[in-house]
Formats: structure tokens, sequence, C-alpha cells
């Protein structure tokens, strides 16, 4: 008898041979309502010591939450179906369910509590520890055993997920057992390494569950890394190698692109604790770090996989290398005028080079990733001409280093444009508005800067916005000769000034002023998180406000999904509704496919990009130009050559038929089809499935 018979025979013995009236309301109350025991003897605890109930009951919710995602990843790797959709006779008392069914989510969570909700300290009331480790492990068979009873799983998926649930919590306890230990001789790093731990695994959850589809940014960056080369119309080519690597290790899915963000977030943030220690002490490091991870700005990127979380990668990385190499090459030097004026004592130095020309490496992987970088040259310059300890490095060769190797890195950008006629350049002299005339008394000039200004505001925080830049400009007049005070103003508040006034002259998103808040935050930090204690009530009071306010921002900006807002009020739904339409394209693909060759195409990128990610088996997709600006699809190879093929044309909104098909195809039929979350429509596509393609006279590009 294999196991799989030996699982089988005890599922029905139990499922069938111990069925009972009695057995049958006491099982279906335990699979459906067994969290209420479990509620009701944590606010046992809470009223009996609410001081020492604190700590087990919040290991309780970290190994629920810990153990319910593991499990359903476990889920999806193994795909072993419930038994009562493959075994006939199984007595089914609950909903089956559509989800796998090893390991059993239930058995799983309910084991998680056993541990963590009796935790406490060493020869802390062992009595009451022994007392409810063995009630909740009772509930916990339990739970287990009506699992199996209900019949909506095997026994061994029981036993896999009590095991689960079981190791999760003693890895709770047993990290939070090291947190606190740590805590007590280096706090402010233990606390920075639990955020971090914490945040990132709450990303990896985010991202696992699929709350949000890929947005249409990312999608496109998705059909870049399908095509590598040595850059792209608009951007530079490192997202696309990013995203070829993660999809190459995790597959061409939502985690396999989005993981990258984890991880460059995470960096980000140990490249902020790093910095902030090293230009003040360990708690401004750690209190920077903790902002960037939870300012709605910033906190986006750590779950979006766009240009701008490897972009806030290398600003990060640059700056904590430029500190680096200015403060090295200053000793440096100081140390060997030093030994010519004493010669018996000449100690042989490291050059300086290696800093500079890693600096280079990371300001040219950054413009790599988006031109914004540029910015760091601007910036660095400025330092340099107001820093009199740092203005002679300019007559050294150590920043031409830096800017040469920076040039080589960048090359292939160059190399890329001398074969597409200067096209990115074209593009963002567009995007810029340079040809457009300079105005700052029209309304709709007026209307861009206060759009950006509320922007700015909103994205960081108001106290949060208010109290950086009175940070900033604190430090920079408490002594005018302090160059760490003027590192932090002058990689900041160029870039910022800069882009609000750019918003005189056009249209500016609220993203491009993102690097010129990493300074800005570790002012913010710097001045007030190191001399805490000796702060007023009220400053300390609004800081607080401040943080709790940005965090209450971030925790709904990741939960908007839940609010079931109308569509142009939520600004998630753009990142929703596409992966419906992946599979109503699919369904109409299987029915083209069995009428011959056909293409899929559509007149905006973001929706080709979209449908190349989410129809069934990624095919290759086309934008058709109708009279449009330039994009990457253009570059490609189109669908002119597919003489004779069948085609399904997809674009947003509820439109006639192209006037174009007419000529186009033999006959085009058209669909509607509405995207919702919940009862709430998102957007209407018009879907065209049109036979017989017999060639398109497109249109001129407008603009880049």
């Amino acid at each position: 008898m294999s196991l799989l018979d030996i699982d089988t025979y005890i599922f029905f013995f139990i499922n069938r041979d111990l069925k009972n009236s009695v057995f049958d309301t006491l099982m279906r109350l335990l699979t459906d309502r067994y969290y209420l025991l479990i509620l009701l003897l944590a606010v046992w605890l809470i009223i009996k010591d609410r001081k020492r109930a604190l700590i087990p009951i919040l290991l309780t919710v970290v190994s629920i939450a810990l153990s319910d995602w593991l499990s359903n990843m476990l889920k999806h790797l193994i795909e072993r179906i419930r038994p009562c959709h493959t075994l006939e006779g199984v007595s089914l008392l609950v909903g089956c369910g559509d989800s796998f069914s090893m390991p059993s989510n239930h058995a799983a969570n309910a084991s998680a509590i056993i541990f963590a909700l009796s935790y406490r300290p060493p020869g802390d009331m062992d009595s009451w520890k022994r007392w409810i480790c063995r009630l909740v492990a009772a509930i916990a068979v339990l739970v287990g055993f009506s699992r199996i009873y209900v019949g909506a799983h095997y026994p061994s998926d029981v036993i896999v997920g009590t095991s689960v649930g079981i190791a999760v919590s003693i890895l709770v306890i047993q990290l939070y057992k090291w947190s606190a230990f740590r805590f007590k001789s280096m706090p402010y790093s233990t606390v920075f390494l639990v955020s971090l731990l914490f945040f990132g695994l709450f990303r990896i959850y985010y991202i696992s569950r699929g709350i949000l589809d890929i947005s249409p940014d990312e999608a496109h960056y998705w059909e870049w890394s399908r095509r590598l080369d040595l850059s792209y119309y608009s951007k530079g080519p490192m997202i696309a190698y990013l995203i070829a690597l993660g999809t190459a290790v995790f597959g061409d899915n939502v985690f396999g692109i989005r993981i990258m963000a984890v991880i460059f977030y995470t960096l980000s943030t140990i490249l902020m604790y790093l910095l902030g220690k090293r230009l003040f002490d360990e708690r401004t490091g750690m209190a920077a770090a903790l902002l960037i991870q939870i300012v709605p700005l910033y906190s986006a990127y750590g779950v979006l996989f766009t240009i701008d979380s490897p972009f806030i990668f290398f600003w990060m990385l640059s700056l904590y290398l430029f500190w680096k190499a200015i403060q090295y090459t200053i000793h440096d030097t100081r140390y060997t005028i030093h030994d010519k004026k004493h010669a018996s004592c000449i100690v042989h130095h490291a050059s300086p080079a290696m800093h500079w020309i890693l600096l280079g490496v990371s300001v040219g992987l950054g413009l790599l990733t988006k031109y914004t970088m540029v910015f760091f040259y601007a910036c660095a310059l400025l330092f340099f001409l107001v820093s009199k300890q740092h203005r002679g490095l300019l007559v050294t060769r150590w920043p031409y280093i830096s800017l040469i190797t920076s040039l080589i890195v960048f090359s292939p950008v160059i190399v890329w444009n001398t074969s597409y006629d200067w096209v990115t350049l074209k593009h963002t002299v567009g995007q810029a508005h340079i040809s457009d005339q300079w105005s700052v008394v029209g309304s709709r000039s007026l209307k861009n800067f206060f759009e950006f200004l509320g922007s700015q505001i909103g994205i960081i925080t108001p106290i949060l916005f208010f109290m950086m830049f009175y940070a900033i400009f604190k430090l920079k007049s408490k002594d005018a000769e302090e160059y760490r005070s003027k590192f932090l103003f002058w990689f900041s508040i160029p870039v910022l000034l800069f882009f609000l006034l750019k918003s005189l002259h056009g249209k500016v998103q609220a993203n491009w002023a993102l690097p010129g808040y990493a300074t800005g935050f570790l002012a913010l930090s710097g001045l007030f998180a190191s001399r805490w204690e000796s702060l007023k009530k009220g400053i300390r009071s609004a800081i607080i406000i401040g943080v709790v306010l940005s965090l209450a921002a971030t925790v709904i900006a990741h939960s908007l999904t839940f609010f079931n807002l109308p569509a142009k009020k939520d600004p998630s739904a753009r990142l929703r509704g596409w992966k419906g339409l992946g599979v109503e394209v699919s369904r109409l693909s299987d029915e083209m496919a069995q009428k011959g060759p056909y293409f899929i195409f559509s007149d905006q990128y973001q929706v080709s990009s979209e449908l190349a990610f989410y129809v069934k088996g990624h095919p290759m997709t086309y934008c058709i130009n109708m009279g449009r600006r330039m994009n990457q699809y253009d570059l490609w190879p189109g669908f002119d050559n597919l003489i004779h093929s069948n085609a399904i044309f997809v674009t947003i909104g509820n439109v006639r038929t192209p006037e174009i098909f007419a000529t186009g195809f033999d006959r085009c039929e058209k669909n509607i089809f509405n995207a919702y979350t919940g009862d709430r429509k998102l957007r209407e596509y018009s879907i065209f499935t049109c036979y017989d393609f017999k060639g398109i006279q497109q249109g001129k590009i407008t603009s880049y």
C-alpha cells in the first residue's frame, strides 16, 4: 500500500466512518469559528495581565501572518488538488474551495498559535504557560481533525500544515528572544535590522498575494527584458537587465518582476542607515532608514518595480561613495603632507583612486537607470564650489577620474543612440518641454506649479515635508563652515528647486524630484533624532504625529483595493483589471488559433505590453501608429509582413472600428469587455477580432 493509499484510507475513515450528528455540528463550528476561541483566550490574557499579554499577542499575530503566507506559497508550489475535487463519496460539510490542498492553512494557523500565545519570559508564570500551551495545542489538533472530517483536506495536508505552523511559531519566538537580547547592548541597529526584516517580508507577502496587477510601465519594461539591447527609446537598459535577471530566476510572473523592487529597496535602506551613521550617529541612521520605509513617495517603490526602484539605490550608493571618497581623499592628503614634514615617519597609503572609480561606476549605473542621475554631477559641483574644505579637489584628478568612469559606464546608451538618430535625446527634450515658452503668470503655469507643490506635500505628508526643509536650512545656518550640512543642502535643495521652477514651464510628475529628498531625510533625522531627549515636548509631538500620518498614508495606499472606491478616485485602479483583460483575450486567442495564424496589437503601448504579459503564452504583441507619440514598439519589427493573418485589436474605451481597418482587413467584429473590481467598473475595452490582414498604411509620428 502506497503512502497515497494510506492517506486516502485514513481520510475516508475520519470523513465517513466516524460520521455522526454530534461531530457534524462540532466539526463544522471548529473549522469555521475556531479563531473565536483563540480571540476569547487572547482577551482573557489581556484582562488577566495587560502588560504581559502584549508580547504573546504580537508574537501570535506575526506567527499567523507568516504561517498563512508560507502555507499559501507552498500550496502553489505543490499544487495538490483537494480530496473533495478528486475523490468520490466525500462527505462534504463545508465549501470545498478553489485553492490547493497541501498544506492546510487552518492547521498551520492554529498550530502557529501554540507556542506564540503561550510565550512567557523564562521563569515568568510557568504554570500559566503550560496551561495555555496545552489548551491551544488541543484546539489546534481539533481544528486539524475537523479539516479532514468536513472533507476539505487529506491527513497529510494537516500534518504538513501543523509542522509549518509550529516551525514558524518557534522561529518567531527565537527571533524575538535574539532581538530582545541584542537590543540591550545595540538598540538602534537592532531596531533597524528588525524593521528591515519586517518591511521586507511584508512586501514579499504583499507581492505574492497578487493584490495588484503589473502596472503598464512594469509590463512595458518586461517587454524590453525580452529584447535585451544596449539602450531603449525612453530609458537606459538597466531596468530591462534587472527584470531579465528576476524573471530568469523566478519566471515570467508578477513575483519574478517585483522581487527586484524588494531587493533594491532593502539595499537602499541599508545605505541610508550607513550614511546617516557616518554623517551623524547610529540613531540618526536608524531614523532616516525608517523614514524612507514609511514615507509614501518612497515606499511605493518597494513594491512596484519601475525605474525609480533601482534609481533610488544608485543615488543612495553614489551619495555614500561620494562622502567616503571626499573624506578619504582629504584625510589622505593631510596625512601625506605630515609625512613630508616628518621624513622618518613615512608610511605607504592606499590610493583614493578606488573610491572615486567606484563612485563613477555607481553614477554611470544610475544614468543607465534614469537620466535624472545627471543631477548628481550638478549637486557635486555646487558642493565643491561652496565647501572651502573640498574646493581644492576640483584641481585634482580625482573628480575627473570619477566623471570619465561614469561616462564610460554610460557609453552603451550613446552608442545605441548613434544608430537610432538620437531618439532618446529627442524624447528627453520633448518630455522636458524645452521647446515650450516660459511663462510664470499664465493660469496654466500656476496650476502646474501648485499641483506639483501639492503633490510633494502629499507624498511626503505635510508635517514631515515642512520639518524636513526646516532641518535642511537649520543645519546649514548653525555653522557656516560645517561641510556636513553643506553636503545635505546641496544634494537636496537644487534638485527640489529645479523641479519646482520647472513646473512653471510644464507638467512635472510627482516622482521626478525623488532624489532630492534622500539627504532631506538625513537632515531631518540628524537635527531631531540625534538630540531627541533635549527637544521640546511640542516638537517631539509634532514629529510623532508626522511619522504616524506618514505611516497611515502608506498603509492606506497599500490597502486601496479593499475600499472599493470609484475608479476615478482610486490611484491603484490603473494597477487592476489587466489580468482579467488577459483572460478574455486569451479566450478569444484560442478561438482565433483554430482559424489560422493571428497576431495581437493595440494603438497604445501600455495595452500592448499588458497583453503580452497577461495573455496565455506571453505572445509577441504590436502597437499600431494611428497618429501618436513615438514609443519603443516603433523601433521593433512590426506586423506589416503578416499578410493574410487574422488579428485581435484591443483599445481602451468604447470606440468605433478604425477607418483604416476597412481596407486593412476583410472584416472586423467588435466586442466590449468591462474590467471590474468587486462591483465597480474599472474601465471599458473595445476588442476587435479581424480577419485576413491585407496591410495598413500607418500614421506619422506626431512627437517624441
